[in-house]
């Protein structure tokens, strides 16, 4: 697989570790993921302690990001979002981190493994169904039978419903995954393509500048997309919350 645009995301350990025959080696996926932690801890923590009335460029950068989150999640799930925005925030602040710190040279953007994106997935998608059944109970199989549907339309309905919400930790988890794995892939494939015209003399002169303004706008429009899925992510979070506890 070398010189691959796919080896980019291979895992490799850091620290190898085995325990009764199971791999739990420190790798580097698990890395970025405390360098995640660390720089969105710090962003959020050292930015805003002097709290000053004319904001730095760095505190207002953590009001931002914070106001941001907090009014989609007022806006989708009202006076219930207090409840619900450290959570979303944090979810976003990790798919964020992720995205972004892997377009850093040498990197690794572990939101490009559907493991972990499955993972943060499932966990929105346990914590809505377990927060329906908490308030509705049994009433929240109303949810897969909207209101006035005819008869002979139910089964169909239900069916179709049940699937569809089976299915969202697998879209949402797909959708971010395929999203950084095709866009980080892209990004190898243009760069390499640009230095194997350079190098083989093929554009010279202006014309060698053109490899880099795509390259340039390729990046630029990776980065969008490193906000937009995070975005993406949080804004849905609060969509499944939302049904589960006002259901139809």
């Amino acid at each position: 697989m070398a010189h691959s645009p796919l080896e980019q995301f291979v895992i490799k350990p850091i620290i190898p570790l085995h325990v009764a025959g199971y791999d739990i080696s420190f790798t580097q996926s698990a890395a970025w993921m405390l360098v995640a932690v660390v720089v969105a801890t710090a962003l959020m923590t050292l930015t805003m302690r002097s709290r000053a009335l004319v904001p730095g460029r760095w505190q207002n950068l953590s009001e931002m990001l914070y106001e941001f989150i907090g009014g989609m999640v007022n806006d989708t799930l009202h006076e219930e979002g207090k409840k619900y925005f450290p959570l979303v925030f944090s979810l976003f602040m990790i798919v964020l981190m992720g995205n972004l710190l892997g377009m850093l040279p040498y990197s690794f953007t572990y939101t490009s493994h559907i493991i972990v994106t499955g993972a943060l997935a499932l966990l929105v998608f346990a914590l809505s169904t377990i927060v329906g059944f908490a308030r509705h109970g049994l009433h929240f199989f109303s949810l897969f039978l909207p209101k006035g549907l005819p008869v002979l339309m139910m089964p169909l309905i239900v069916v179709i419903e049940v699937i569809s919400y089976l299915s969202r930790p697998l879209s949402l988890s797909v959708r971010l995954f395929a999203n950084m794995t095709a866009g980080h892939t892209m990004l190898k494939v243009f760069a390499g393509f640009s230095v194997g015209l350079i190098a083989a003399g093929t554009a010279t002169g202006f014309l060698s500048v053109i490899p880099v303004i795509v390259n340039i706008a390729l990046i630029g429009l990776e980065l969008m997309i490193a906000f937009i899925q995070a975005y993406v992510f949080a804004i849905l979070t609060c969509i499944y919350l939302k049904d589960a506890i006002e259901l139809h």
